[in-house]
Parts: structure tokens; sequence; C-alpha cells
């Protein structure tokens, strides 16, 4: 039995047939090998590790080399994808061995953030990863948008195909990843899967010359739904062109369902507004991402409150030792070894991930068997990382 990093061409034979049978109906058609290789180009940098044994292969998995933005620092981010074993050799250890060397790998290559969307959380909390909050689904009439129509805006939107409108939709995502936590995208070659394929249409709202929001969406039928992406904005403005954009369709759709971010709150966009708004996470298919820190890099001259902290990290693969953490500069700062005295806090890879992405206060880690964090040192950290709520916007 052995490891090894596939090509471009293998994955044909390897990954992709075990994803496929994982994720996917089955069986499929005997001419789905060939629809795998449209696939190729939007896997060319991935990296793909294979158990393999006597020419078979037991199980796979994939780290997409993407970037997310962690309190406002870009980071390089490891999306790992593509975890599957073949059904005769489960409960065998082989994914546990493959997402070793897999983090190992991509945090050796410098990547000190890593992400994923579980098959089972609690196998993935294993692994130092914590829970984040799942993006949440907005679904409602556009006849309860109808006073829009009557609003006059400044501004003005525009509406075309997403394979024409691309570079707009891309420059305005990388817009997203620089000011919102917890933000990633894909690199270049996986995200033009959505201007090559140009199945959605694409929204954009503008004031002053500038792209201030947009959504991509199909509509399934007339009488149907209008079914968009993320809804994406960087003021009211531009929230509110794309909803009297969604008005219009009154007499057309039955119902608009949007993502938004999970700290979004839909019920306050307009009086009278009848809407549902859902995140449901569940095991298999619906689960709610996660995330983790693969080195302390990941914190070095992050933005912080005041706090002095001592960390004892334990029972890690990728995160360990004592290290001291200063905010009071306004950015965070490391230390390792003793360096004078701060209340210490004791903690797995999962409960500083938890803090650093802001999902949990330090009160509760002891109760999530986290850490052990007494109450001076609770206050320091809390100092240190204030509540944030981050957007994972890729599903992986």
């Amino acid at each position: 039995m052995t490891i090894r990093r596939v090509t471009a061409d293998e994955r044909l034979t390897t990954s992709f047939p075990l994803a496929a049978y994982a994720f996917e109906s089955s069986p499929r058609s005997a001419t789905r090998i060939e629809e795998f290789r449209d696939y190729l180009p939007y896997h060319e940098g991935n990296r793909t590790l294979i158990v393999e044994e006597d020419g078979s292969t037991l199980a796979a998995c994939t780290a997409i080399p993407m970037r997310q933005n962690l309190r406002g620092a870009v980071l390089p981010m490891a999306g790992v994808a593509g975890v599957a074993t073949h059904p005769l050799a489960r409960r065998q250890g082989h994914v546990r061995t493959l997402l070793h060397q897999l983090l190992d790998e991509m945090r050796d290559e410098g990547h000190p953030l890593s992400a994923l969307y579980p098959f089972r959380p609690s196998f993935y909390a294993r692994f130092g990863y914590v829970g984040l909050p799942k993006p949440r689904t907005v679904t409602f009439t556009p006849a309860d948008l109808g006073s829009l129509l009557r609003a006059e805006l400044p501004g003005e939107v525009s509406w075309e195909r997403i394979g024409a409108g691309y570079p707009t939709w891309l420059a305005f995502t990388e817009r997203c990843l620089q000011d919102r936590h917890g933000f990633a995208v894909f690199p270049d070659y996986r995200s033009v899967g959505l201007r090559d394929r140009d199945e959605y249409w694409l929204i954009t709202a503008r004031a002053g010359g500038q792209v201030i929001g947009m959504v991509t969406y199909r509509i399934d039928d007339h009488g149907g739904t209008l079914a968009g992406n993320e809804l994406l904005y960087a003021d009211p403005l531009g929230r509110t062109l794309l909803l009297q954009f969604f008005a219009r369709h009154v007499d057309q759709v039955e119902r608009v369902s949007v993502q938004v971010a999970p700290d979004e709150l839909p019920e306050l966009w307009l009086t009278d507004l009848d809407v549902h708004i859902e995140a449901r996470a569940g095991r298999p298919g619906s689960s709610a991402p996660m995330a983790r820190l693969l080195t302390l890099d990941a914190l070095s001259g992050l933005p912080a409150g005041p706090g002095r902290v001592r960390i004892e990290l334990t029972g890690d693969r990728w995160l360990a030792g004592s290290h001291l953490l200063d905010g009071t500069t306004g950015s965070l700062e490391l230390a390792g070894g003793a360096s004078g005295r701060a209340p210490t806090a004791t903690l797995t890879a999962a409960g500083l991930s938890a803090l650093a992405y802001g999902v949990l206060d330090p009160a509760e880690l002891p109760l999530r068997g986290l850490g052990e964090v007494p109450a001076d040192a609770a206050v320091e950290l809390r100092g240190i990382f204030p509540p944030r709520v981050p957007y994972l916007l890729a599903d992986f």
C-alpha cells in the first residue's frame, strides 16, 4: 500500500471516480469518465493524494490552493475537498493518513490556514478543525418588493450572462476578499469554470461609476423560482438596487431565493417583507464549513484588541508549544518561551482556531473540551480576539 500524488490525467481513473461515487447519484453511465475529462482544466493546480494497493485506488483527498481573509489579512488557505474512500476500504484509517500528509505538504508550502465542508464534523474536529457559521438562504416573493419599483435610487443595474460579465464579477469578489472576514476565493484556474460554463445571469449594481453589488442567478421555469447565488454588496444601496431588480419579476416567478452572509438580517430589509431565512446544518450533505490554523504565522501582525496572554498548545500535529500573544499595540505579536508574567490558557488547535475566526468566546472553550481558560486569561483572550462573524463563501 502506497501514498502518492497523482498527475492531472490520473485523476480520471483514481480520485474522480471515488468522489463521484461518494457525492453523486450512482451508478453513473459508462461515459462518465469522458465527462471527467472536461473537469481537468479546473483542477490543474490542485494537490491530489491517493492511497493505492495493487493498482487500485483505496482513498483520495485534494487540497485547493485558495486565499482567505482572517481578520483583515488575506492569507493562503488550503481548501480540502474530494475526500473519498472506496466502499470496501472504509474505516481503515486511509483518510486520516492522507490528511496528515496533505496538510503537512500544504503547510510546508506556505498555507497557514485550511478550511473544508465536512462529511462528518466530528471526524474533522479530531484534526483540529472548528465549525464556522453557515451562510443563510433567504426566500421571498417579488410581490413584497413592490414599493421598490417606485423608488428613485441613485444608481443603475446592468444585466448580462456571466460569461460576458466574468471580469467584473471576479474584480468584485476580490474586493469582498479584501473587506470581509472569513471570505475565501478559488484560484483563477478553478473560478474560470463559472465563465466557461456560462450557466448564470449576472446582475451588477453601480453608483458613481463604481460596482457596489452583484448576484448571479438562474430561473427554473415560468411561475417558478429565481434562484440566486451569493448576494454580494458593498453598501445598502447596492443591496437595494439588486432587490429592485428582483421586484421586476413579479409576473414571472413565484419566489426569489438568494444566499446571504451569516450575520445578514433580511427581515429588516423592507417593511412587510414576508421572508423565510434558513441555515440547515446536518449530515450528510448539508454540513456547515469548518476551518483551522495550520501555523501560528497566521496570527502574526493581525489587528488585535488590547490583551496579553500566554497560551500552551496541546494535542495537535501542527500547533504546539508555549507562546505569548500580545495585542497591546493593536497588532498581534507572538513570542515563544518565557517572556514576562501573563495569564496562561491551555488550548487545543481547534480552540485557538475558534478564537482566531471569532466564533467562540473564551469561556465556551472548556465547555467544548477545547482548552482550559482561567477567568483572567479569558479576559485577555477576549480583548485580543473580539467576536467576528466569518463568511466562508466558497463551497468546495
